[in-house]
């Protein structure tokens, strides 16, 4: 299977990672930002194209599928473009920035009948899957979700310390993970409500937030969320349940004493990024839904907007 990935900095290379490790499949483009840096992360992995245009590579003979590490606000209308162009397509997450945008890539998706998913990657992360599936089988209840997801990001830089054009979002891009595991977890949600702190007087954004979610359920989950943690960085999920409590932080788990759980034998990997891109190739290869699909997701993207609608109310 021929790919195409979109994105040449920090978690694009989590992917081509991933990619490699999976068998059958092909990077054969690699496009970016400038021509230099995707070239030089192109000869890194043993890519044979680089370019700093989608369309060139889409063009490209034999590609089947795509997957989009861009940033964020080109995440829709790339996603259209690769839809539009025959091609399969994989979206790291947020799927959009607004709830419209996310509409039109699911309404592309269904007309074109093409595997279209979202890089939800805590569906897939083996702490998180060892305990879905205790949910699924009825041996325990979520009851609450705390979730912590620090960050010290008080300018534009990415995962590893480099600068970019971009500026990242606490609501639209990491409140997603939560928003969308809660229910993945817990049922569809029905009472969502957010606080936030002062916006950032050169990136424009709330650097602080808070969120309260309710799932059909009456599971809560309590959220913070922050760019101004200067400790342990990350994203830490503890699982209060009726008959348990766990936390995880991304593939590992332990429980609420601290107690190691082997998820080792949850999938084939304790990669969460990988497990999701081998559900992308999958789903290719069987002609069918993956989980995290667009439409999946898409109730995630309804409660961001109406969190987003809520907090321009309060500044206003």
């Amino acid at each position: 299977m021929k790919i195409v990935l979109a994105g040449a900095g920090a978690f694009g290379e989590k992917h081509l990672d991933a990619l490699a490790r999976i068998e059958g499949v092909e990077v054969v483009s690699l496009v970016g930002r400038t021509l230099d840096q995707t070239q030089t992360v192109a000869s890194k992995y043993g890519i044979s194209h680089a370019t700093t245009e989608l369309g060139e590579s889409l063009a490209l003979d034999g590609v089947e599928a795509v997957i989009l590490a861009t940033p964020t606000q080109l995440h829709a209308p790339q996603a259209v473009q690769c839809l539009e162009a025959g091609k399969h397509v994989q979206v790291e997450i947020p799927l959009a920035d607004s709830l419209a945008d996310a509409e039109a890539v699911v309404a592309r998706q269904s007309e074109t009948g093409l595997v279209a998913m979202c890089g939800h990657t805590r569906r897939f992360n083996p702490s998180h899957q060892y305990l879905h599936r205790k949910i699924r089988a009825g041996e325990l209840n979520v009851q609450q979700m705390d979730v912590e997801t620090y960050f010290f990001r008080r300018e534009n830089i990415n995962a590893k310390g480099e600068s970019r054009s971009w500026t990242d979002h606490l609501l639209w891009h990491h409140a997603a993970h939560t928003v969308d595991l809660f229910a993945y977890q817990a049922g569809p949600i029905v009472a969502a409500h957010a606080i936030e702190g002062p916006h950032h007087p050169e990136l424009g954004i709330a650097m602080d937030m808070s969120i309260q979610l309710k799932s059909e359920s009456g599971a809560i989950c309590t959220l913070s969320l922050s760019f101004n943690n200067d400790g342990p960085l990350g994203t830490f999920f503890r699982y209060i349940c009726d008959n348990g409590t766990w936390i995880a932080r991304y593939d590992d788990l332990v429980t609420g004493k601290e107690e190691p759980v082997d998820v080792s034998k949850v999938d084939v990997s304790l990669n969460g990024i990988e497990l999701q891109d081998r559900e992308f190739v999958s789903a290719i290869r069987q002609r069918r839904e993956p989980n995290a699909s667009v439409a999946q997701v898409l109730p995630c993207y309804r409660v961001l907007d109406a969190l987003e609608r809520q907090l321009a109310g309060s500044n206003g």
